[in-house]
Protein backbone atom coordinates (compact mmCIF):
# COMPACT_ATOMS: atom_id res chain seq x y z
CA UNK A 1 0.00 0.00 0.00
CA UNK A 2 3.02 2.45 0.41
CA UNK A 3 3.96 1.75 -2.96
CA UNK A 4 0.96 3.25 -4.04
CA UNK A 5 0.50 5.58 -1.78
CA UNK A 6 3.56 7.17 -2.37
CA UNK A 7 2.32 8.22 -6.02
CA UNK A 8 0.33 10.82 -4.36
CA UNK A 9 3.20 11.91 -2.38
CA UNK A 10 4.15 14.66 -4.46
CA UNK A 11 0.17 16.41 -4.87
CA UNK A 12 -0.15 16.06 -1.44
CA UNK A 13 -0.32 20.16 -1.19
CA UNK A 14 -3.49 19.73 -3.61
CA UNK A 15 -4.47 16.71 -1.67
CA UNK A 16 -4.38 18.61 1.49
CA UNK A 17 -6.19 22.19 -0.05
CA UNK A 18 -8.85 19.75 -1.07
CA UNK A 19 -9.09 18.55 2.64
CA UNK A 20 -9.48 22.15 4.22
CA UNK A 21 -11.81 23.16 1.28
CA UNK A 22 -14.14 20.18 2.18
CA UNK A 23 -13.84 20.97 5.98
CA UNK A 24 -14.82 24.36 5.14
CA UNK A 25 -17.82 23.25 2.85
CA UNK A 26 -19.09 20.80 5.14
CA UNK A 27 -19.47 24.02 7.81
CA UNK A 28 -20.69 25.97 5.62
CA UNK A 29 -23.74 23.46 4.98
CA UNK A 30 -24.05 22.84 8.88
CA UNK A 31 -24.66 25.95 9.55
CA UNK A 32 -27.57 26.95 7.17
CA UNK A 33 -30.42 24.85 8.87
CA UNK A 34 -29.43 26.60 11.93
CA UNK A 35 -29.62 29.86 9.79
CA UNK A 36 -32.79 29.00 8.31
CA UNK A 37 -34.79 28.07 11.80
CA UNK A 38 -33.47 31.14 13.35
CA UNK A 39 -35.44 33.22 10.28
CA UNK A 40 -38.71 30.95 10.80
CA UNK A 41 -38.71 31.10 14.71
CA UNK A 42 -37.24 34.87 15.02
CA UNK A 43 -37.69 36.73 12.02
CA UNK A 44 -41.00 35.42 10.39
CA UNK A 45 -43.22 34.69 14.06
CA UNK A 46 -42.38 37.63 15.20
CA UNK A 47 -42.14 40.36 12.06
CA UNK A 48 -39.03 40.87 12.06
CA UNK A 49 -37.70 41.98 8.86
CA UNK A 50 -34.71 43.59 9.74
CA UNK A 51 -33.61 40.03 11.33
CA UNK A 52 -34.89 38.35 8.45
CA UNK A 53 -32.75 40.14 5.91
CA UNK A 54 -29.43 40.13 7.94
CA UNK A 55 -29.79 36.82 8.42
CA UNK A 56 -31.33 35.69 4.88
CA UNK A 57 -27.76 38.02 3.98
CA UNK A 58 -25.36 35.77 6.21
CA UNK A 59 -27.29 33.04 4.56
CA UNK A 60 -26.10 33.79 1.34
CA UNK A 61 -22.41 35.09 2.72
CA UNK A 62 -22.39 31.09 3.82
CA UNK A 63 -23.55 29.60 0.58
CA UNK A 64 -20.98 31.56 -1.29
CA UNK A 65 -18.47 30.04 1.03
CA UNK A 66 -19.54 26.82 0.33
CA UNK A 67 -19.43 27.37 -3.07
CA UNK A 68 -16.16 28.44 -3.02
CA UNK A 69 -15.08 25.71 -0.69
CA UNK A 70 -16.92 23.07 -2.93
CA UNK A 71 -15.53 24.65 -6.14
CA UNK A 72 -11.56 24.43 -4.46
CA UNK A 73 -12.39 21.22 -3.27
CA UNK A 74 -13.23 20.04 -6.78
CA UNK A 75 -9.78 21.55 -8.06
CA UNK A 76 -7.58 20.19 -6.00
CA UNK A 77 -8.93 16.73 -5.47
CA UNK A 78 -9.27 16.81 -9.05
CA UNK A 79 -5.03 17.70 -9.60
CA UNK A 80 -4.40 15.32 -6.50
CA UNK A 81 -6.21 12.61 -8.13
CA UNK A 82 -5.13 12.97 -12.07
CA UNK A 83 -1.51 13.33 -10.78
CA UNK A 84 -1.55 10.65 -8.63
CA UNK A 85 -2.79 7.95 -11.25
CA UNK A 86 0.08 9.37 -13.93
CA UNK A 87 2.54 8.59 -11.53
CA UNK A 88 0.94 5.28 -10.28
CA UNK A 89 1.04 4.85 -14.12
CA UNK A 90 4.66 5.67 -14.71
CA UNK A 91 5.44 3.22 -12.08
CA UNK A 92 3.70 0.51 -13.02
CA UNK A 93 5.73 1.12 -16.59
CA UNK A 94 8.57 1.08 -15.31
CA UNK A 95 8.40 -2.04 -13.26
CA UNK A 96 6.83 -3.48 -16.24
CA UNK A 97 10.27 -2.71 -18.00
CA UNK A 98 11.89 -4.61 -15.82
CA UNK A 99 9.93 -7.63 -16.25
CA UNK A 100 12.07 -10.99 -18.26
CA UNK A 101 9.90 -12.43 -21.23
CA UNK A 102 8.62 -15.09 -18.49
CA UNK A 103 7.22 -12.50 -15.99
CA UNK A 104 5.59 -10.88 -19.18
CA UNK A 105 4.02 -14.31 -20.04
CA UNK A 106 2.83 -14.94 -16.30
CA UNK A 107 0.58 -11.82 -17.20
CA UNK A 108 -0.44 -12.10 -20.57
CA UNK A 109 0.49 -8.64 -22.74
CA UNK A 110 -3.69 -7.94 -22.78
CA UNK A 111 -3.88 -8.07 -18.74
CA UNK A 112 -0.85 -5.86 -18.23
CA UNK A 113 -2.58 -3.36 -20.83
CA UNK A 114 -5.66 -3.18 -18.80
CA UNK A 115 -3.84 -3.10 -15.67
CA UNK A 116 -1.62 0.37 -16.82
CA UNK A 117 -5.23 1.82 -18.10
CA UNK A 118 -8.64 0.65 -16.51
CA UNK A 119 -6.92 -0.02 -13.30
CA UNK A 120 -5.41 2.83 -12.42
CA UNK A 121 -8.40 4.88 -13.84
CA UNK A 122 -10.41 3.53 -11.18
CA UNK A 123 -8.25 4.09 -9.05
CA UNK A 124 -7.87 7.64 -9.77
CA UNK A 125 -11.35 8.05 -9.32
CA UNK A 126 -11.32 6.30 -6.10
CA UNK A 127 -8.70 9.31 -5.14
CA UNK A 128 -10.58 11.73 -6.27
CA UNK A 129 -14.11 11.10 -5.29
CA UNK A 130 -12.41 10.09 -1.53
CA UNK A 131 -11.24 13.55 -1.18
CA UNK A 132 -14.65 14.63 -1.83
CA UNK A 133 -16.95 12.15 -0.66
CA UNK A 134 -15.09 10.19 2.17
CA UNK A 135 -14.10 13.61 3.36
CA UNK A 136 -17.65 15.12 3.83
CA UNK A 137 -19.56 12.39 4.65
CA UNK A 138 -17.52 11.20 7.13
CA UNK A 139 -17.43 15.29 8.78
CA UNK A 140 -21.02 15.76 8.14
CA UNK A 141 -22.29 12.60 9.93
CA UNK A 142 -21.18 13.72 12.99
CA UNK A 143 -21.84 17.59 12.80
CA UNK A 144 -24.92 16.83 11.98
CA UNK A 145 -26.10 13.98 14.76
CA UNK A 146 -24.64 16.05 17.44
CA UNK A 147 -27.07 19.01 16.44
CA UNK A 148 -29.94 17.17 15.76
CA UNK A 149 -29.55 15.71 19.62
CA UNK A 150 -28.79 19.12 21.00
CA UNK A 151 -32.04 19.80 18.96
CA UNK A 152 -34.14 16.55 20.19
CA UNK A 153 -32.59 13.95 21.77
CA UNK A 154 -35.76 11.85 21.67
CA UNK A 155 -36.77 11.62 17.82
CA UNK A 156 -33.12 11.76 17.14
CA UNK A 157 -33.57 8.16 18.56
CA UNK A 158 -35.37 7.00 15.19
CA UNK A 159 -31.78 7.13 13.99
CA UNK A 160 -30.86 4.51 16.75
CA UNK A 161 -32.86 2.16 14.28
CA UNK A 162 -32.38 3.65 10.88
CA UNK A 163 -28.27 3.48 10.56
CA UNK A 164 -27.99 -0.29 11.97
CA UNK A 165 -30.26 -0.99 8.99
CA UNK A 166 -28.43 0.79 6.62
CA UNK A 167 -24.92 -0.10 7.98
CA UNK A 168 -26.21 -4.14 7.16
CA UNK A 169 -26.97 -3.41 4.05
CA UNK A 170 -23.89 -1.68 3.14
CA UNK A 171 -21.63 -4.57 4.74
CA UNK A 172 -23.77 -6.92 2.66
CA UNK A 173 -23.42 -4.46 -0.75
CA UNK A 174 -19.59 -5.12 0.02
CA UNK A 175 -19.74 -8.19 0.47
CA UNK A 176 -21.75 -9.30 -2.66
CA UNK A 177 -20.49 -6.55 -4.61
CA UNK A 178 -16.52 -7.28 -4.56
CA UNK A 179 -16.33 -10.68 -6.39
CA UNK A 180 -18.27 -9.68 -8.59
CA UNK A 181 -16.05 -6.72 -9.78
CA UNK A 182 -12.66 -9.08 -9.48
CA UNK A 183 -14.57 -10.93 -11.93
CA UNK A 184 -15.01 -7.73 -14.02
CA UNK A 185 -11.93 -6.89 -14.59
CA UNK A 186 -10.70 -10.19 -15.82
CA UNK A 187 -13.29 -9.94 -18.25
CA UNK A 188 -12.29 -6.96 -19.49
CA UNK A 189 -8.82 -8.52 -19.49
CA UNK A 190 -10.68 -11.05 -22.02
CA UNK A 191 -11.82 -8.33 -24.05
CA UNK A 192 -9.12 -6.35 -24.36
CA UNK A 193 -7.51 -9.36 -25.60
CA UNK A 194 -9.64 -10.64 -28.26
CA UNK A 195 -9.43 -6.97 -29.74
CA UNK A 196 -5.66 -6.90 -29.46
CA UNK A 197 -5.45 -10.09 -31.16
CA UNK A 198 -8.05 -9.24 -34.07
CA UNK A 199 -6.22 -5.49 -34.68
CA UNK A 200 -2.99 -6.60 -34.69
CA UNK A 201 -3.60 -9.72 -36.88
CA UNK A 202 -6.34 -7.77 -39.24
CA UNK A 203 -4.50 -8.85 -42.48
CA UNK A 204 -4.38 -12.20 -41.56
CA UNK A 205 -8.22 -12.67 -40.53
CA UNK A 206 -8.77 -10.72 -44.04
CA UNK A 207 -6.56 -12.86 -46.07
CA UNK A 208 -8.94 -16.06 -44.63
CA UNK A 209 -11.84 -14.57 -45.06
CA UNK A 210 -12.86 -15.09 -40.65
CA UNK A 211 -14.21 -12.01 -40.64
CA UNK A 212 -17.71 -13.79 -39.22
CA UNK A 213 -15.69 -15.70 -37.07
CA UNK A 214 -13.78 -12.96 -35.80
CA UNK A 215 -17.05 -10.93 -34.90
CA UNK A 216 -18.66 -13.68 -33.26
CA UNK A 217 -15.49 -14.20 -30.90
CA UNK A 218 -15.49 -10.40 -30.21
CA UNK A 219 -18.98 -10.86 -29.52
CA UNK A 220 -18.68 -13.73 -27.31
CA UNK A 221 -16.34 -11.33 -24.88
CA UNK A 222 -18.34 -8.77 -25.17
CA UNK A 223 -21.02 -10.30 -23.96
CA UNK A 224 -19.69 -12.16 -21.40
CA UNK A 225 -18.16 -9.08 -19.86
CA UNK A 226 -21.32 -7.34 -20.54
CA UNK A 227 -23.31 -9.94 -18.56
CA UNK A 228 -20.37 -9.85 -15.93
CA UNK A 229 -20.36 -5.66 -15.38
CA UNK A 230 -24.44 -6.17 -15.02
CA UNK A 231 -24.19 -9.01 -12.38
CA UNK A 232 -21.70 -6.62 -10.40
CA UNK A 233 -24.42 -3.89 -11.19
CA UNK A 234 -27.49 -5.33 -9.72
CA UNK A 235 -25.83 -6.49 -6.48
CA UNK A 236 -25.40 -2.29 -6.40
CA UNK A 237 -29.03 -1.56 -7.94
CA UNK A 238 -30.99 -3.85 -5.25
CA UNK A 239 -29.14 -2.17 -2.63
CA UNK A 240 -29.93 1.44 -3.49
CA UNK A 241 -33.52 0.98 -3.73
CA UNK A 242 -33.77 -0.52 -0.29
CA UNK A 243 -31.69 2.31 1.41
CA UNK A 244 -33.83 5.06 -0.07
CA UNK A 245 -36.45 3.22 1.49
CA UNK A 246 -34.91 3.20 5.12
CA UNK A 247 -34.28 6.96 4.60
CA UNK A 248 -37.84 7.70 3.57
CA UNK A 249 -39.24 5.54 6.35
CA UNK A 250 -37.11 7.91 8.49
CA UNK A 251 -38.30 11.04 7.46
CA UNK A 252 -42.09 9.64 7.75
CA UNK A 253 -41.18 8.55 11.22
CA UNK A 254 -39.55 11.70 12.43
CA UNK A 255 -42.18 13.91 10.73
CA UNK A 256 -45.00 11.74 12.86
CA UNK A 257 -43.22 11.49 15.98
CA UNK A 258 -42.49 15.34 15.87
CA UNK A 259 -45.69 16.53 14.47
CA UNK A 260 -47.03 15.01 17.32
CA UNK A 261 -45.06 16.86 19.79
CA UNK A 262 -44.85 20.10 17.92
CA UNK A 263 -48.81 19.66 18.47
CA UNK A 264 -47.73 18.92 22.53
CA UNK A 265 -45.64 22.29 22.46
CA UNK A 266 -42.66 20.51 23.17
CA UNK A 267 -41.23 21.24 20.11
CA UNK A 268 -41.30 24.74 17.60
CA UNK A 269 -42.15 24.19 13.88
CA UNK A 270 -38.49 26.31 13.71
CA UNK A 271 -36.63 23.33 15.92
CA UNK A 272 -38.73 20.98 13.95
CA UNK A 273 -37.17 22.38 10.28
CA UNK A 274 -33.94 22.31 11.23
CA UNK A 275 -34.21 18.79 12.95
CA UNK A 276 -35.47 17.53 9.62
CA UNK A 277 -32.75 19.00 7.87
CA UNK A 278 -30.00 17.81 9.68
CA UNK A 279 -31.40 13.92 9.43
CA UNK A 280 -31.62 14.83 5.90
CA UNK A 281 -27.96 15.73 6.15
CA UNK A 282 -27.24 12.52 7.96
CA UNK A 283 -29.24 10.00 5.52
CA UNK A 284 -27.74 11.80 2.62
CA UNK A 285 -23.97 11.48 4.16
CA UNK A 286 -24.62 7.50 4.84
CA UNK A 287 -25.84 7.67 1.00
CA UNK A 288 -22.44 9.06 0.36
CA UNK A 289 -20.70 6.35 2.26
CA UNK A 290 -22.33 3.79 0.72
CA UNK A 291 -21.55 5.15 -2.96
CA UNK A 292 -17.92 5.55 -2.02
CA UNK A 293 -17.98 1.67 -0.72
CA UNK A 294 -19.43 0.62 -3.81
CA UNK A 295 -16.63 2.54 -5.15
CA UNK A 296 -14.14 0.98 -3.04
CA UNK A 297 -15.40 -2.34 -3.58
CA UNK A 298 -14.38 -1.99 -7.53
CA UNK A 299 -11.75 0.12 -6.51
CA UNK A 300 -10.15 -2.86 -4.11
CA UNK A 301 -10.02 -5.24 -7.27
CA UNK A 302 -8.36 -3.10 -9.25
CA UNK A 303 -5.91 -2.45 -6.23
CA UNK A 304 -4.83 -5.83 -5.88
CA UNK A 305 -4.22 -6.33 -9.71
CA UNK A 306 -2.17 -3.40 -9.56
CA UNK A 307 -0.21 -4.37 -6.49
CA UNK A 308 0.35 -7.77 -8.25
CA UNK A 309 2.13 -6.24 -10.81
CA UNK A 310 4.43 -3.86 -8.61
CA UNK A 311 5.16 -6.69 -6.14
CA UNK A 312 6.26 -9.22 -8.83
CA UNK A 313 10.30 -9.21 -8.56
CA UNK A 314 11.55 -9.87 -11.96
CA UNK A 315 13.56 -13.31 -12.29
CA UNK A 316 16.44 -11.83 -14.37
CA UNK A 317 17.87 -9.66 -11.90
CA UNK A 318 21.63 -8.80 -11.90
CA UNK A 319 23.80 -10.57 -9.47
CA UNK A 320 25.51 -9.01 -7.06
CA UNK A 321 28.59 -7.85 -7.60
CA UNK A 322 27.58 -7.60 -11.60
CA UNK A 323 30.70 -6.91 -13.92
CA UNK A 324 30.24 -5.10 -17.18
CA UNK A 325 30.06 -6.74 -20.38
CA UNK A 326 33.00 -4.95 -21.80
CA UNK A 327 35.74 -5.28 -24.66
CA UNK A 328 34.75 -9.00 -24.91
CA UNK A 329 35.91 -11.11 -27.45
CA UNK A 330 32.76 -12.54 -28.59
CA UNK A 331 33.15 -16.48 -27.16
CA UNK A 332 30.02 -18.32 -26.49
CA UNK A 333 29.98 -21.56 -25.04
CA UNK A 334 26.54 -23.45 -23.58
CA UNK A 335 27.77 -25.99 -20.91
CA UNK A 336 25.19 -28.89 -20.51
CA UNK A 337 22.08 -26.48 -21.00
CA UNK A 338 18.50 -27.74 -20.28
CA UNK A 339 15.39 -25.08 -20.40
CA UNK A 340 12.26 -25.27 -19.14
CA UNK A 341 9.61 -22.28 -20.14
CA UNK A 342 8.50 -22.53 -17.08
CA UNK A 343 10.64 -23.34 -13.54
CA UNK A 344 7.94 -25.96 -11.87
CA UNK A 345 7.22 -27.42 -15.58
CA UNK A 346 8.35 -31.14 -15.03
CA UNK A 347 7.35 -32.35 -18.45
CA UNK A 348 9.89 -32.51 -21.44
CA UNK A 349 12.82 -29.86 -21.49
CA UNK A 350 12.51 -27.56 -24.61
CA UNK A 351 16.57 -27.73 -24.29
CA UNK A 352 18.15 -30.97 -23.12
CA UNK A 353 21.71 -30.96 -21.88
CA UNK A 354 22.98 -28.98 -24.72
CA UNK A 355 26.78 -28.28 -25.11
CA UNK A 356 28.87 -26.89 -27.64
CA UNK A 357 31.19 -23.53 -27.91
CA UNK A 358 31.65 -21.08 -31.06
CA UNK A 359 34.51 -19.09 -30.81
CA UNK A 360 35.15 -15.71 -31.43
CA UNK A 361 34.08 -14.44 -35.21
CA UNK A 362 33.03 -17.68 -35.78
CA UNK A 363 29.32 -18.01 -38.12
CA UNK A 364 27.77 -20.67 -36.67
CA UNK A 365 23.98 -22.12 -38.26
CA UNK A 366 21.67 -23.72 -36.63
CA UNK A 367 19.19 -25.77 -38.37
CA UNK A 368 16.82 -28.04 -37.45
CA UNK A 369 13.02 -28.62 -37.92
CA UNK A 370 9.93 -26.71 -36.16
CA UNK A 371 9.95 -27.23 -32.54
CA UNK A 372 13.47 -28.19 -32.32
CA UNK A 373 14.31 -25.68 -30.10
CA UNK A 374 16.64 -22.84 -32.50
CA UNK A 375 14.81 -20.62 -31.05
CA UNK A 376 14.85 -21.01 -27.55
CA UNK A 377 18.44 -21.61 -27.25
CA UNK A 378 19.74 -18.26 -28.98
CA UNK A 379 17.52 -16.36 -26.34
CA UNK A 380 19.18 -17.62 -23.49
CA UNK A 381 22.80 -15.41 -24.79
CA UNK A 382 21.51 -12.20 -23.76
CA UNK A 383 19.60 -13.41 -20.89
CA UNK A 384 15.64 -12.96 -21.90
CA UNK A 385 15.34 -16.34 -20.39
CA UNK A 386 17.11 -18.09 -17.93
CA UNK A 387 18.58 -21.31 -18.00
CA UNK A 388 17.10 -23.98 -15.82
CA UNK A 389 20.06 -26.51 -15.88
CA UNK A 390 23.61 -25.98 -16.92
CA UNK A 391 25.03 -23.09 -17.90
CA UNK A 392 25.93 -19.94 -20.86
CA UNK A 393 29.00 -18.33 -20.89
CA UNK A 394 30.32 -15.57 -22.51
CA UNK A 395 34.78 -15.30 -22.72
CA UNK A 396 34.69 -17.77 -20.26
CA UNK A 397 32.06 -16.02 -17.53
CA UNK A 398 28.66 -17.44 -17.05
CA UNK A 399 25.43 -14.70 -18.73
CA UNK A 400 23.92 -14.61 -15.25
CA UNK A 401 26.92 -12.93 -13.91
CA UNK A 402 26.99 -9.50 -16.32
CA UNK A 403 25.09 -6.50 -15.76
CA UNK A 404 22.09 -7.08 -17.97
CA UNK A 405 22.07 -3.86 -19.66
CA UNK A 406 25.65 -3.93 -20.55
CA UNK A 407 24.81 -7.80 -21.67
CA UNK A 408 22.79 -6.49 -24.07
CA UNK A 409 24.63 -3.83 -25.76
CA UNK A 410 27.26 -6.22 -26.31
CA UNK A 411 24.29 -8.41 -27.77
CA UNK A 412 21.94 -8.05 -30.82
CA UNK A 413 19.50 -9.56 -31.94
CA UNK A 414 16.93 -9.90 -34.73
CA UNK A 415 14.07 -11.87 -33.32
CA UNK A 416 11.59 -14.05 -35.75
CA UNK A 417 8.81 -11.52 -35.20
CA UNK A 418 10.53 -8.36 -36.85
CA UNK A 419 8.90 -5.03 -35.23
CA UNK A 420 9.07 -1.73 -36.51
CA UNK A 421 7.81 1.37 -34.66
CA UNK A 422 5.90 4.20 -35.97
CA UNK A 423 8.61 6.86 -36.89
CA UNK A 424 10.79 7.64 -39.24
CA UNK A 425 13.46 4.99 -41.02
CA UNK A 426 15.72 6.78 -39.60
CA UNK A 427 14.37 7.14 -35.87
CA UNK A 428 13.74 3.25 -36.33
CA UNK A 429 17.52 2.39 -37.31
CA UNK A 430 18.50 4.57 -34.46
CA UNK A 431 16.82 2.30 -31.73
CA UNK A 432 20.35 0.20 -32.25
CA UNK A 433 22.26 3.87 -31.62
CA UNK A 434 20.46 6.78 -30.51
CA UNK A 435 24.34 8.65 -31.11
CA UNK A 436 24.75 7.19 -34.94
CA UNK A 437 25.89 9.81 -37.15
CA UNK A 438 24.40 9.72 -40.86
CA UNK A 439 27.33 8.18 -42.27
CA UNK A 440 26.85 4.88 -39.98
CA UNK A 441 23.21 4.54 -40.54
CA UNK A 442 23.88 4.80 -44.34
CA UNK A 443 26.92 2.16 -43.70
CA UNK A 444 24.96 -0.32 -41.73
CA UNK A 445 21.47 -0.18 -44.28
CA UNK A 446 24.44 -0.99 -47.19
CA UNK A 447 25.51 -4.16 -45.02
CA UNK A 448 22.11 -5.02 -44.34
CA UNK A 449 21.10 -4.34 -47.96
CA UNK A 450 18.45 -2.13 -47.14
CA UNK A 451 20.07 1.80 -48.47
CA UNK A 452 18.88 0.96 -52.25
CA UNK A 453 15.30 0.46 -51.54
CA UNK A 454 15.34 3.04 -48.89
CA UNK A 455 16.88 5.63 -51.65
CA UNK A 456 13.77 4.83 -54.01
CA UNK A 457 11.28 6.50 -51.61
CA UNK A 458 10.49 9.98 -52.26
CA UNK A 459 11.71 10.83 -48.54
CA UNK A 460 14.42 8.52 -48.49
CA UNK A 461 15.59 7.81 -44.73
CA UNK A 462 12.98 10.41 -43.40
CA UNK A 463 10.24 8.09 -44.71
CA UNK A 464 7.74 7.43 -42.39
CA UNK A 465 6.80 3.86 -41.00
CA UNK A 466 3.73 3.14 -40.08
CA UNK A 467 2.76 1.21 -36.80
CA UNK A 468 4.46 -2.54 -36.99
CA UNK A 469 5.77 -1.26 -40.62
CA UNK A 470 2.72 -2.41 -42.20
CA UNK A 471 3.45 0.13 -45.11
CA UNK A 472 6.77 -1.81 -46.42
CA UNK A 473 7.04 -5.42 -47.36
CA UNK A 474 8.39 -8.69 -45.29
CA UNK A 475 11.75 -8.58 -46.27
CA UNK A 476 12.32 -4.55 -46.25
CA UNK A 477 11.10 -5.17 -42.99
CA UNK A 478 14.00 -8.16 -42.35
CA UNK A 479 16.81 -5.68 -43.63
CA UNK A 480 15.45 -2.82 -41.27
CA UNK A 481 15.81 -4.55 -38.54
CA UNK A 482 19.34 -6.16 -39.79
CA UNK A 483 20.40 -2.54 -39.94
CA UNK A 484 19.34 -1.78 -36.58
CA UNK A 485 20.93 -4.34 -35.30
CA UNK A 486 23.91 -3.74 -37.16
CA UNK A 487 24.12 -0.17 -35.92
CA UNK A 488 25.05 -1.43 -32.36
CA UNK A 489 28.15 -2.97 -33.42
CA UNK A 490 27.44 -5.82 -31.35
CA UNK A 491 29.99 -8.78 -30.13
CA UNK A 492 27.47 -11.16 -30.37
CA UNK A 493 24.75 -10.90 -33.68
CA UNK A 494 21.75 -13.23 -33.44
CA UNK A 495 19.75 -13.33 -36.60
CA UNK A 496 16.72 -15.94 -35.67
CA UNK A 497 15.20 -16.96 -39.24
CA UNK A 498 15.53 -13.20 -39.89
CA UNK A 499 16.02 -13.48 -43.89
CA UNK A 500 13.41 -16.08 -44.62
CA UNK A 501 12.10 -13.14 -46.41
CA UNK A 502 14.91 -12.05 -49.26
CA UNK A 503 15.82 -13.55 -52.61
CA UNK A 504 18.66 -16.11 -52.07
CA UNK A 505 20.58 -13.44 -54.11
CA UNK A 506 19.88 -10.75 -51.26
CA UNK A 507 20.59 -13.00 -48.81
CA UNK A 508 24.15 -14.34 -50.73
CA UNK A 509 24.96 -10.85 -50.36
CA UNK A 510 23.84 -10.20 -47.08
CA UNK A 511 26.25 -13.25 -46.06
CA UNK A 512 28.96 -11.33 -47.83
CA UNK A 513 28.61 -8.45 -46.50
CA UNK A 514 28.69 -10.03 -42.88
CA UNK A 515 31.98 -11.87 -43.79
CA UNK A 516 33.48 -8.61 -44.77
CA UNK A 517 31.56 -6.02 -42.12
CA UNK A 518 31.85 -7.89 -39.15
CA UNK A 519 34.83 -9.92 -39.28
CA UNK A 520 35.09 -10.12 -35.60
CA UNK A 521 31.77 -11.20 -34.48
CA UNK A 522 30.02 -14.12 -33.34
CA UNK A 523 27.25 -14.87 -35.40
CA UNK A 524 25.00 -17.03 -34.74
CA UNK A 525 22.45 -17.73 -37.87
CA UNK A 526 18.98 -19.74 -37.69
CA UNK A 527 17.52 -20.72 -40.99
CA UNK A 528 15.40 -23.13 -42.83
CA UNK A 529 17.67 -23.34 -45.90
CA UNK A 530 20.40 -25.28 -46.54
CA UNK A 531 21.30 -22.64 -48.95
CA UNK A 532 21.61 -20.35 -45.82
CA UNK A 533 24.17 -22.11 -43.57
CA UNK A 534 26.13 -24.42 -45.54
CA UNK A 535 29.16 -21.62 -45.81
CA UNK A 536 28.73 -21.44 -42.17
CA UNK A 537 32.11 -22.35 -40.36
CA UNK A 538 29.96 -24.19 -37.65
CA UNK A 539 26.66 -25.91 -38.56
CA UNK A 540 24.58 -27.29 -35.05
CA UNK A 541 21.68 -29.25 -35.76
CA UNK A 542 18.65 -29.57 -33.93
CA UNK A 543 16.02 -31.89 -33.12
CA UNK A 544 13.63 -32.56 -30.11
CA UNK A 545 15.93 -30.26 -28.09
CA UNK A 546 18.64 -31.55 -28.09
CA UNK A 547 22.20 -31.26 -30.74
CA UNK A 548 22.35 -34.32 -33.09
CA UNK A 549 25.49 -33.02 -34.82
CA UNK A 550 27.63 -30.57 -35.14
CA UNK A 551 30.44 -29.38 -38.11
CA UNK A 552 30.43 -27.84 -41.70
CA UNK A 553 28.30 -28.80 -44.31
CA UNK A 554 30.22 -31.51 -45.83
CA UNK A 555 31.09 -33.38 -42.77
CA UNK A 556 27.32 -33.49 -41.61
CA UNK A 557 26.35 -34.62 -44.97
CA UNK A 558 28.51 -37.79 -44.28
CA UNK A 559 27.94 -38.32 -40.70
CA UNK A 560 25.07 -36.57 -39.85
CA UNK A 561 21.12 -38.17 -40.55
CA UNK A 562 18.68 -35.63 -39.75
CA UNK A 563 20.96 -32.91 -41.40
CA UNK A 564 21.08 -35.46 -44.35
CA UNK A 565 17.03 -36.05 -44.43
CA UNK A 566 16.68 -32.12 -44.78
CA UNK A 567 19.21 -31.74 -47.12
CA UNK A 568 17.55 -34.84 -49.41
CA UNK A 569 14.34 -33.31 -48.83
CA UNK A 570 15.54 -29.70 -50.05
CA UNK A 571 16.75 -31.15 -52.73
CA UNK A 572 13.94 -32.76 -54.23
CA UNK A 573 11.68 -29.36 -53.62
CA UNK A 574 14.29 -27.79 -56.00
CA UNK A 575 14.44 -30.89 -58.79
CA UNK A 576 10.65 -30.81 -58.61
CA UNK A 577 10.18 -26.99 -58.70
Amino acid sequence: MKKILSCLKPYRRAAILAVCFMVLDVLAEVIQPTLMADIIGQGIQSGDVGYIVRTGLLMILVAAIGLLSGFGNAKYSAKAGVGFAANLRDRLFRKVQTFSFRNIDSFSTASLSIRLTNDVTQMQNLATMGMRMMIRAPLMLPFALVMAIRINSSLALILGVSVPVLLVLLTLLVRRAMPMFEKMQRSVDRLNRTVQENVTNMRVVKSFVREEHEKRKFAEASDGQMNTAMRAMYAVIVNMPLMMLVMNCTIVAVVFFGGRQIIGNTLTVAEMTKFINYIMQILMSLMMLAMMFILLTRASASYRRIREVLDTESDMQDAEGARKAQGLRGRVEFRDVSFHYHAEDDGDPVLSHVSFTAEPGEVVAIIGGTGAGKSSMVQLIPRLYDVTQGAVLLDGVDVREYHLASLHDEVAMVLQKNTLFSGTIRDNLRWGNQDATDEQIYAAAKAAQAHDFIMSFPKGYDTWIEQGGVNVSGGQKQRLCIARALLKAPKVLILDDSTSAVDTATEQRLRESFRNELAGTTIFLIAQRISSVQDADKIVVMDDGSIVGIGRHDELLASCEAYQEIYASQQGEEASA
